[in-house]
């Protein structure tokens, strides 16, 4: 019997030993903000305890487009659009709660209505009184259920690769020598499992995980990399993707989206393996004043996998629906 107890003691001090080599620590909140929130960044309290990172660029009398991030991304991810689109106009853009600078909710509440509830607290807060709103991947979720929610603020709707229509398996499962969506939210599913991602997150795993959300590969920098890394570790961000992978899928109802009657442009990577072609597809067979749009050779993030080719759809479809004024 001595000769077990001496084997799991063993194997204990070998598990704690991996546990401290292997442990990636929270970021430094200070140093984080720093780096990654400076000029034009700013911090808004809207309410609830929740203080926001946002950016706010590009005329103020201009028509405004507030775009939404993708889960485990930040408002960084927008950056090839805004640089497009800033100087005609007003371009706004913020890290939801349990991302990036924002940080944590307070009371730990990453249901679709809080997130619709922020979205409706950042414009008020910024005095927007109509604005299109534009979301990639989770934040098309919840820019979809903003706009069945207040659909007289909107005055146009952007989902690239959105979710929020009914959970549609990529056809990629449909051969099994082939695996969708990527290992990062496989891991952050898994029981027991998922716990360790609060202490333990290798930047391979965030490399490995970019990698297989994108087709054009050559848009994961090593600064990339860093950043979705370091934002997953600024202090409570980890623990918040552990509660909102632990909720259930929650769509919309067909009946719901059926009634958004916004003009709505739906662009998607036709390579995409999180949210399948498909799931656009039928976003717009069911939406009623959309046009669609999809891109050969593109995965998950056509805004920074494809920029030209997105610009060059977006831009003449923001023309008919928020016309800027014409600079000078």
């Amino acid at each position: 019997m001595k000769w077990l107890w001496r084997s799991l003691g063993a194997l204990l001090v070998v598990l704690i030993a991996a546990f401290l080599i292997f442990r990636t620590p929270d970021t430094d909140a200070d140093a984080i903000r720093a780096k990654y929130g400076a000029a034009p960044s700013q911090f808004v309290d809207i309410g609830g305890g929740v203080r926001v990172h946002l950016r706010d660029e590009g005329p103020r009398d201009a028509p405004a487009i507030v775009l939404l991030h993708g889960s485990n991304a930040d408002l960084h991810t927008w950056e090839p659009w805004v640089a497009a689109l800033k100087d005609q106009y007003r371009v706004i853009r913020f890290d939801q709660v349990g991302h990036g600078l924002t940080g944590p909710d307070p009371r730990d509440d990453y249901s679709r209505d809080n997130y619709v509830a922020d979205i409706l607290a950042v414009a008020d807060r910024l005095g927007l009184k109509q604005f299109v709103l534009g979301g990639n991947s989770m934040g098309g979720k919840h820019a979809l259920a903003f706009a069945v929610k207040h659909p007289g603020r909107l005055t146009g709707l952007v989902l690239v690769d959105g979710a929020g229509g009914p959970m549609l398996k990529p056809a990629a499962e449909q051969d099994s020598n082939k695996r969708s969506g990527n290992i990062g939210f496989r891991i952050a599913r898994m029981p027991g499992i998922n716990l360790l991602v609060e202490q333990i997150t290798p930047r391979s795993l965030i490399r490995q995980s970019l990698e297989q959300s994108v087709s054009v590969k050559g848009i994961v920098t090593e600064p990339m990399v860093d950043r979705y890394w370091e934002l997953l570790r600024y202090p409570g961000n980890r623990h918040a993707t552990l509660l909102r992978f632990s909720q259930p899928y929650d769509p919309l109802s067909e009946a719901e989206i059926a009634g958004v009657r916004v003009p709505t442009l739906i662009l998607w990577g036709e390579e995409d393996r999180l949210i399948p072609l498909a799931a656009g597809q039928w976003l717009a067979k069911t939406m009623p004043d959309s046009t669609f749009v999809s891109y050969a050779g593109i995965g998950h993030l056509p805004h920074e996998e494809a920029v030209e080719a997105t610009l060059g759809d977006l831009e003449p479809w923001l023309a008919r629906h928020a016309p800027a004024s014409k600079p000078g």
